[in-house]
């Protein structure tokens, strides 16, 4: 750690401090490592990082500290994360493409990967237990989705249930039908997902969008959480547990 020039005569008072001398000195070293540490996670927050990446859960694309975990000591990995922000990636992390960001300086750069190399992978991350699963019963027969549809003991929506539907019907209607009904211009959702669809799908082309189809990437737009909410509700129409309409609430 490096300790930026201080005057001499404020170190001579110091070290006529003793013990609080250099404790003052040991404070101002820890605060002044994480000023140097700080600019990489708000560069990474300012740019579009965290609509498809968390810090240490798997979203769009892999977690932060799974990145800083795969290449923990391996030459040449700051350049080669530099690389990848900087035009883009696919292949590494699974066939879903990273976008180029030719907007971020070589500064920028440097501090988003500095600080993502910095992270420690999270104690719990190789124990991690599976995803819970929920029942309903739609038409007299039980369906199981990875969330749940309704507040315990009633046929009200939970709160992103709602929130997905106020999403899909100010934004995504225009092209998928109000309601998710299917549209002129873009594919019915729910026979997508009847269809085999699954929800890491439903994320990422959400997120990255279909160029050649017209569909645009909604990341940075969108955060994961809209999204997720979005394939909430698209999965409630898609099973017939939510019909048409606003949702009760």
């Amino acid at each position: 750690m490096i300790i930026r020039a201080l005057p001499r005569t404020f170190l001579l008072n110091l070290s006529a401090l003793g013990v609080m001398g250099f404790t003052l000195l040991a404070c101002m070293a820890v605060a002044m490592a994480a000023d140097d540490s700080a600019p990489g996670e708000a560069a990474a927050k300012a740019s579009d990082c965290f609509s498809c990446h968390s810090t240490d859960q798997k979203l769009v694309g892999p977690a932060f500290t799974a990145v800083a975990q795969k290449f923990a000591g391996q030459p040449g990995a700051a350049s080669t994360l530099e690389g990848a922000i900087k035009n883009g990636h696919v292949g590494t992390w699974g066939q879903i493409p990273m976008p180029a960001h030719p907007q971020l300086s070589d500064a920028q750069l440097q501090q988003i990967v500095a600080w993502i190399l910095s992270l420690k992978a999270p104690k719990s991350a190789a124990t991690a237990a599976p995803g819970q699963t929920y029942t309903t019963t739609v038409n007299g027969k039980p369906v199981t989705t990875s969330f749940p549809i309704f507040q315990p003991g009633t046929q009200k929506v939970t709160q992103p249930v709602f929130r997905g539907y106020e999403l899909f019907d100010s934004y995504c209607f225009r092209c998928h039908g109000s309601d998710a009904v299917g549209g002129e211009y873009a594919p019915n959702l729910r026979a997508s997902l009847n269809n085999g669809m699954t929800e890491s799908q439903f994320l990422s082309i959400a997120m990255e969008g279909r160029k050649a189809q017209g569909m645009p990437a909604w990341a940075g737009f969108f955060s994961p959480q809209d999204i997720d909410a979005i394939y909430q509700y698209t999965k409630a129409r898609a099973i017939g547990a939510v019909d048409t309409g606003t949702p009760p609430q």
